[in-house]
């Protein structure tokens, strides 16, 4: 955003769902022979085994249906199965990415067993070598020792002991991934996440030392989390500053209230929160002290699972310009004073009202939002959200932390937490990697082909190689901003084509050696069916300079279906340091080629090519904001062909099916101010796309739109310096 910007129903199921056939599961009692082996001295203590199958590309020689493939088995789901052809012999194998010292190979049975079967290794998928082999199969559940070093690792089915196939609910390989140490799960969170329980002393001075320190710095190095265990604490201000988080540790809002506020104002920066980014609020009930509680932020800043037991003013002290934001699974007893903020999404939530709308202030899933008024008043509401799972997020059971992971919602409305107990799972910190400052890139790799999720404390990490998640479930989850900056041109973070990875809590910095992404969803050509358990992107903000020389040529691109992007702000800096048209360049935003994936609250900015370009098909857009690039030398340089300037958000001629509300695209080209956008929105025109509450506005005259979506839509000239939007209420 300017430092001085002016105030003022799911689609039908693409897949059809497979009945599966159940059955019972056998049991097998295994008995445990050990010896003693006298006068020997004891051994080294060796590392637990850990489970490294899980989540890896698995292959079948065939498969019963279309409802048990191979990755069934490797899933980590008790109810999801394999099951092959109803002949012999058939075999399922997985690829554990790498050599690993494999100890022991776990068989949970269907009732359609394997009586004669062999588990075989190989280093390459094509040569394979025996470790087990049996002709008295006794399904149920078989934990089989074997001895080798291997990638591959094959159960090969010789003589069925049913007359249906071989089927396996789960097929878990345990080992050491490297043959050295293990990585540990858990462990403290390091010196910048803070701790309080109510009798702690000294809060109120550690938020004002911590604020200090981080209110401008907005290009800065701190990184901090403050957590608060249940209970209620007393007449308290905690000031969030830049790449601070602020969260309660108990499982529903109601478990830690603060009587006093949560407070982000625009002090440091004369009253203008158009730069109030990186922040977040999570998890508590806040009693105001003067009954309402002042929130006034722009982008990249999450307001989530909070209880405001009174009003909530999303505008700074004075009520200067604001340029916001986002609100989900909240509750706001009283009204949300929106005034100056520009633009603002609130999804799953309940409210008590809403003032004043000024551009594109969007609701889906809200109790208590306004009716649909766009182009006047300038709200846009839908009902219910299609798709939603809530962010991941640390919480206290007893006195052991656990990572809690919502379940996924369809047609939500309201919060998740209002009637109990929020659904979903507690992992334990233990089976988390815990990372902190200067761990190296393969270390992360480690601990993730170990089968740890990743929790990432506050600080910045630089990485040389990428980030791979190939393991599906994985959560990486990140506390106060932790920031990530890939160096030497690599992607950041790249994830398999497996199902429910979940992203959450941290920022990717671009380095100065240009990278070609920074973060993938999904190797190209993805095509598996997540729809059951889509991969989730939440609070990952993604920045090209501003805190120096940046550079990636596509930000994001999301290849796997039916992913959820839910908040997001990927940034081409318009300010900070590294800071020019050819200084921090980065042509795309964010490329879409998978299909049905939905975008609820999507900030693409400053590109210098398109901001947002969409592939793929059975894509959803709730909110969008976004501002074409400040520093375009001229005209010439923005030239897309016989094209004035590259859309903001442009669906490929060759999709049939896209949906999309609340848009807006604003200009404010303060190089040339002469420069014209022939759109802002490019799309096909076919019955099954759909554009809903379009807007773009030229601020303060600094370039101009002719059009809003292809050629439909007044340009911004007539309204010359006075900022009036130009609107589209519906398209076709």
């Amino acid at each position: 955003m300017p430092a001085a910007a002016v105030p003022v129903a799911p689609p039908p199921a693409r897949r059809p769902p497979l009945t599966l056939r159940r059955g019972v599961t056998g049991a097998l009692v295994t008995a445990l022979v050990a010896a003693l082996l006298a006068l020997v001295p004891a051994p080294a203590a060796e590392a637990a085994p850990v489970l490294l199958s899980q989540g890896r590309p698995a292959t079948a020689s065939s498969q019963e249906n279309g409802g048990t493939p191979a990755a069934a088995a490797v899933d980590g789901d008790p109810g999801t199965r394999w099951s092959s052809a109803f002949s012999d012999p058939q075999w399922l194998q997985v690829d554990l990415g790498g050599p690993a010292a494999v100890s022991r190979v776990v068989l949970r049975w269907e009732a359609a067993y394997a009586k004669a079967y062999r588990i075989e290794l190989s280093a390459d998928g094509t040569n394979w070598s025996t470790a087990h082999s049996t002709t008295t199969g006794a399904g149920g559940t078989e934990t089989v020792p074997v001895t080798g070093t291997a990638r591959y690792v094959r159960m090969h089915g010789v003589t069925r002991a049913t007359g249906y196939g071989y089927s396996l609910w789960e097929f878990q390989v345990y080992g050491n991934g490297d043959g050295g140490p293990v990585l540990p799960g858990g462990g403290d969170l390091g010196p910048n996440v803070h701790v309080f329980d109510p009798a702690t002393p000294g809060i109120q001075a550690k938020l004002d030392e911590v604020f200090r320190q981080q209110e401008s710095a907005q290009f800065g190095s701190g990184r901090h989390a403050f957590l608060f265990k249940p209970g209620t604490y007393h007449n308290l201000n905690a000031q969030i500053g830049f790449y601070t988080q602020i969260a309660g540790l108990g499982l529903r809002p109601g478990d830690t209230t603060i009587n006093g506020d949560v407070t982000v104002d625009a002090g440091w920066f004369n009253g203008n929160a158009t730069q109030n980014f990186w922040r977040g609020a999570e998890g508590l009930t806040l009693n105001p002290v003067s009954g309402t509680n002042r929130w006034a932020v722009s982008q990249a800043a999450s307001f989530r699972r909070m209880h405001v037991k009174g009003g909530l003013n999303l505008a700074p002290n004075g009520y200067g310009w604001a340029s916001g934001g986002y609100i989900a699974d909240s509750k706001v007893d009283g009204q949300v004073g929106n005034y100056s903020q520009q633009q603002w999404y609130t999804r799953d939530s309940a409210i008590g009202g809403w003032s004043n709308s000024v551009w594109n202030q969007v609701f889906s899933g809200v109790e208590g939002a306004p009716a649909t008024g766009f182009p006047e008043p300038r709200y846009t509401t839908l009902a219910t959200t299609p798709i939603s799972r809530e962010k991941p997020f640390l919480h206290l059971d007893g006195n052991e932390y656990k990572v809690f992971a919502p379940a996924k919602r369809t047609n939500a409305r309201g919060t998740t937490w209002a009637n109990g107990t929020p659904q979903g799972e507690s992992i334990p910190l233990s089976r988390f990697y815990v990372v902190k400052p200067g761990t190296t890139a393969a270390t992360i790799n480690q601990a993730l082909a170990q089968g740890l999720h990743l929790l990432f404390t506050p600080g910045v990490y630089h990485v040389d190689r990428t980030i791979e998640v190939n393991r599906a479930n994985t959560i990486v989850l990140g506390l106060g901003l932790a920031t990530i900056i890939p160096d030497n041109g690599v992607t950041a973070m790249r994830v398999a084509d497996v199902d429910g990875v979940r992203l959450a809590g941290f920022l990717i910095d671009a380095g100065a050696v240009n990278s070609p992404t920074l973060l993938e969803i999904g190797p190209q050509g993805a095509a598996a069916d997540h729809a059951a358990n889509p991969t989730t992107v939440q609070d990952v903000y993604i920045r090209i300079g501003g805190a120096g020389p940046g550079k990636a040529t596509t930000s994001m691109v999301v290849n796997s279906d039916d992913t959820i992007i839910d908040h997001t702000w990927v940034w081409r800096a318009d300010h900070g340091d590294g800071v020019g048209w050819e200084t921090n360049r980065a042509d795309y935003g964010v490329r879409v080629n998978g299909d049905d994936v939905l975008a609820t609250g999507l900030f693409v900015e400053h590109f210098n090519k398109y901001d947002v370009e969409w592939y793929g098909e059975r894509g959803r857009t709730i909110f969008y904001q976004n501002e074409k690039a400040y520093d375009a030398p001229d005209q010439a340089a923005i030239q897309n062909g016989t094209t004035k300037g590259y859309a903001a958000y442009r669906v490929d001629d060759s999709v049939n099916t896209h949906e999309a509300w609340g848009l807006g695209s604003y200009c404010n080209y303060n190089v040339d101010p002469g420069i014209r956008q022939d759109h802002g929105f490019k799309t096909p025109v076919k019955p099954g796309v759909k554009f809903h509450s379009l807007l773009v506005v030229s601020l303060g005259g600094m370039g101009h739109y002719n059009h809003v979506i292809n050629e439909t839509g007044a340009s911004t000239v007539p309204a010359g310096t006075s900022t009036v939007p130009s609107t589209v209420v519906s398209f076709p």
